[in-house]
């Protein structure tokens, strides 16, 4: 196993066990902060790959586009799980609306999870080497949360406890 693909594996374990326990509990919703973390994903992954030495083979985009889907598809679905709530009281910033996904989603960020280790793992075997790369996998994490948000965007209540939420 190469030093690359278990740094890959421990990033990625860390990320999903930080944003599984997140879903898992009810926090501050905050509409500007649903499309954050795709965009900081997105734009450091671009940025990982760009300076990536990895020649891009049909392999790679292939693996890439399979995981991509199953990335969008899963976020998808927790847009769709994510439940909101009233707060008893606001939080410091003064808002009352509170979401989460859930253990049912954090079950699913562990799919991703095995499913883009299984794939490192059968891709740097065949030689897909741009797949195996950090900027890859905040790519899909990227595609991931996009989606999520993408739902959860158009099914938050525009109005909670009489504040107007944007």
């Amino acid at each position: 196993m190469s030093t690359q693909l278990i740094a890959n594996a421990v990033i990625g374990l860390v990320l999903v066990g930080f944003l599984a326990y997140r879903q898992a509990t009810w926090r501050a919703f905050d509409p500007a902060r649903v499309w954050r973390a795709p965009l900081v994903l997105g734009v450091v992954g671009v940025v990982v790959l760009a300076q990536s030495s990895a020649a891009v083979t049909s392999l790679d985009v292939l693996l890439l586009g399979v995981e991509a889907l199953l990335a969008v598809a899963v976020g998808l679905a927790m847009g769709t799980m994510t439940r909101f709530r009233t707060a008893p009281t606001p939080d410091d910033h003064g808002r009352t609306l509170q979401s989460r996904t859930g253990w049912a989603g954090a079950g699913l960020w562990l799919l991703v999870i095995a499913v883009r280790v299984g794939l490192d793992v059968v891709g740097g075997h065949l030689g897909a080497h741009l797949l195996t790369s950090t900027g890859a996998i905040l790519l899909v994490l990227a595609l991931n949360r996009a989606a999520r948000a993408l739902v959860v965007d158009q099914r938050m209540p525009r109005a909670a406890s009489g504040m107007m939420v944007r």
